[in-house]
């Protein structure tokens, strides 16, 4: 299965670590052409397409802060300059900035969140729509949480208000590119043991939300893997678009 998705051009955002990264390495496997998109990460990035190529495929690294318009632009320029098309877009990079109470708000602080998990997703789907369209058709996936579900917490409203915007709009966008042939759907993970937690959650706060987990423990990135390849593949989803599906050891059930 998902052997439509030998040779497609795959571009990931944030793919030098977690889910990204693992991401990375099985659509190589598949037979993927990789665009591995990072920011401050470069070596990680490298050991990335080093495992890439180890098993035969190809990668190319497309690098900066996709917070900055201009970069957004320039990432999918070079990514075309590198393959010539686009045929997957995941969506991947994000971050909570920092755990921060209403009372610690500030401008800065709400633009960081929102530039980084809303904005700049929103630029890469209008850089990127037009070039699928033109190719007459392609799969976007957007990664969103289950914050976007219960509201988040200690700290990560903002975030998860941020995520619910990611939720909503793959749905609206879903409708407005249907008829260019082109899918966006997203997946929605659980606690997932990445340097997301390593850097936003103590040991505490992680046993509290396993406490929470139906099959009592977290995730890994590599389990978030499969829901994007299945996504990917018109063989295998042909018929799914707008939806986003819940990997979150049964945390959440909608």
């Amino acid at each position: 299965m998902a052997s439509d998705l030998k040779g497609k051009v795959v571009l990931i955002t944030g793919a030098s670590t977690g889910i990204g990264a693992a991401a990375a390495r099985a659509f190589a496997r598949l037979g993927s052409r990789l665009l591995v998109h990072y920011n401050a990460s470069k070596e990680a990035a490298e050991v990335v397409a080093r495992d890439i190529k180890a098993v035969g495929g190809e990668a190319h690294l497309v690098g900066g802060d996709v917070t900055q318009t201009a970069n957004v632009k320039r990432i999918v320029a070079e990514s075309l300059a590198a393959y010539g098309r686009i045929d997957v877009l995941i969506n991947n990079a994000g971050g909570m900035i920092g755990r921060t109470k209403i009372d610690d708000y500030s401008d800065d602080y709400l633009h960081q969140v929102l530039a980084l998990n809303v904005t700049q997703v929103a630029m890469f789907m209008h850089e990127v729509v037009p070039v699928m369209r033109k190719q007459g058709g392609g799969n976007v996936i957007n990664v969103t949480s289950i914050a976007a579900r219960h509201g988040g917490g200690g700290g990560a409203i903002i975030y998860a208000g941020a995520k619910g915007f990611i939720s909503t709009a793959t749905r609206g966008w879903a409708k407005e590119v249907v008829g260019d042939k082109i899918r966006v759907n997203a997946i929605s993970p659980g606690v997932i043991t990445t340097p997301f937690h390593e850097r936003y959650s103590n040991a505490e706060q992680l046993k509290a939300m396993q406490a929470t987990i139906p099959m009592n423990r977290l995730g890994s990135a590599e389990e978030c893997v499969g829901t994007l390849v299945y996504l990917a593949s018109d063989e295998m989803s042909g018929y799914v678009t707008g939806q986003i599906i819940e990997v979150n050891g049964g945390q959440y059930m909608p």
